[in-house]
């Protein structure tokens, strides 16, 4: 089985904007190709006609049993409608977890701002995730998005579930002491690579992944996820195969963490 945690539907250099309807047949297509059985759609911190709502994502995968939506939250522009929005959401299981945007938006993942979003996603018990490391945008900043930053979070909130996305490349050597020191702290392997792993950067990754694995110990805390449409599902698929753990540490990641985790009901999805 295979679970990406990590999945976008927004249109990001198309030049004829694309349906939403379109961009979640294309993601099951995909998904059909790569044998993944279950997919996170990972909604943004801003909507507009190239990213469309929380709102709009949960009433448009209803009937698509495979497909599963994470909440995109803006620091900067969410208010009152939004937070009784999603907690109704949270309510009826609709949505799987919260998604933060540090580095796109200036904020540090400790802002009392957003400490409302923290204490709901304890009561409903649902991981909360955070962009970390490099930005796709050239405009964000950085500082923001250092995963070190996820540790006075972890700490102050020892019951609450915490994903570093994307391994906070290229600080990945601290991400490895987040996961390490913090019990309660994932990491997901998305977005490492625009499009397809090159032989040269998939021989890189692959090293620094295994590194990550000796320091941290059996990877219970680590996520399979792309970041599709960025990167390639294919390429992904063929970079975990090259990593060099057993059969059952592998099957950890792309999938048996992910279900624990999120809640991923795997025996309605055979």
């Amino acid at each position: 089985m295979i679970i990406d945690v990590h999945t976008h539907i927004n249109n990001y250099h198309e030049e004829k904007v694309a349906s939403l309807e379109d961009c979640l047949n294309n993601l099951e297509d995909n998904m059909a190709k790569n044998n993944v059985d279950y997919s996170l759609v990972l909604t943004s911190y801003k909507v507009n006609e190239h990213r469309p709502s929380t709102k709009r994502v949960v009433e448009a995968i209803s009937n698509r049993k495979n497909l599963g939506v994470i909440a995109g939250i803006s620091w900067l522009n969410y208010n009152y409608r939004d937070v009784i929005e999603i907690s109704e959401y949270l309510e009826k299981g609709l949505i799987k977890g919260l998604k933060f945007y540090p580095g796109y938006e200036p904020f540090y993942p400790n802002d009392s701002r957003l400490r409302l979003w923290y204490e709901m996603a304890l009561e409903y018990d649902v991981p909360v995730m955070f962009h970390s490391g490099d930005t796709y945008a050239p405009t964000g900043k950085v500082k923001y998005s250092h995963p070190l930053h996820i540790d006075d979070l972890a700490v102050d909130y020892p019951n609450l579930k915490i994903v570093i996305c994307h391994v906070g490349n290229p600080w990945i050597r601290d991400c490895m002491e987040m996961v390490y020191k913090n019990t309660n702290v994932y990491a997901d392997i998305s977005g490492l690579v625009l499009g397809n792993f090159s032989e040269k950067f998939e021989k890189y990754m692959k090293k620094e992944i295994e590194e990550m694995i000796t320091y941290s110990g059996d990877p219970n805390y680590l996520l399979y996820g792309t970041d599709w449409p960025i990167s390639n599902m294919n390429s992904y698929l063929k970079f975990i195969d090259q990593i060099e753990l057993s059969e059952e540490k592998k099957e950890l990641i792309l999938w048996k963490n992910a279900a624990q985790l999120f809640k991923i009901d795997v025996e309605n999805l055979k």
